[in-house]
């Protein structure tokens, strides 16, 4: 991986995801602001270059367990349907009654449960709404365009105009998940349990911090695979 400070963030984590943790560790965005260089990066974040190459070439050294690359367009939209819209789906309930009782036990003498709560209920209806409009909406055309690629016929324009309209609006709705999940885990103090914090309380903030990782490689996987094959995709079928 030559000349890794002049390539997007999110470009190495897609060449290999395992690179994913070592941007974590330094505190560095490769989704939402995954198209912006390493070197950009580690000037925002005031991260060693030298530090952080050395910790990559040892992550990406290790052998890869999924190349999510290679995946067609269908069967990376059905491992993330699968995967993480499941994940979103089967999480949120539970998270959902752990934080209100939180907020009803704790939330005297820790006020910041109130906000998260909050944060955390509006981003899982977000979350929520942003599914259902992929699943119903942008991946059905997406395997669409497979299909008629590989069967050789024509596919109708789609009522949403190009492709580029729906990406770009998924695109920005990760933005705003995202930022609302930095702040979630600014408010608790990187999902750290208070000594004065129950089983409940640990729970509930390990499944914080779980689903906000999980969130991470999920937009990633649109962000910098899905999305840029689709667009290449449509714009083979219209030239």
């Amino acid at each position: 991986m030559e000349n890794l400070s002049k390539r997007k963030v999110g470009g190495i984590v897609a060449e290999n995801f395992r690179a994913a943790k070592v941007f974590t560790e330094y505190g560095i965005d490769f989704c939402c602001k995954g198209g912006i260089t390493l070197e950009k990066a580690c000037e925002v974040n005031d991260v060693p270059m030298e530090s952080i190459l050395k910790d990559l070439a040892n992550a990406v050294n290790l052998p890869e367990e999924v190349h999510f690359t290679d995946f067609g367009l269908t069967d990376l939209i059905n491992h993330i349907t699968t995967t993480h819209h499941s994940y979103v789906e089967n999480s949120i309930p539970a998270l959902k009654a752990y934080l209100q009782k939180l907020v009803l036990v704790h939330g005297g003498r820790h006020p910041e449960l109130e906000l998260i709560k909050d944060h955390f209920f509006n981003a899982a209806d977000a979350l929520t709404t942003h599914m259902k409009k992929e699943e119903l909406i942008l991946f059905p055309y997406i395997k669409a365009m497979e299909e008629a690629k590989s069967s050789h016929f024509s596919l109708s324009k789609p009522h949403f105009g190009t492709i580029e309209n729906p990406i770009h609006m998924m695109e920005h709705e990760h933005d705003t998940e995202g930022e609302r999940f930095r702040k979630i885990s600014e408010l608790s103090g990187g999902y750290q349990t208070p000594t004065d914090g129950c089983q409940t309380y640990k729970v509930a903030f390990a499944m914080l911090q779980e689903f906000e990782e999980d969130l991470h490689k999920h937009i990633h996987l649109e962000n910098n695979i899905l999305f840029p094959k689709a667009t290449e995709l449509y714009h083979q079928l219209n030239p």
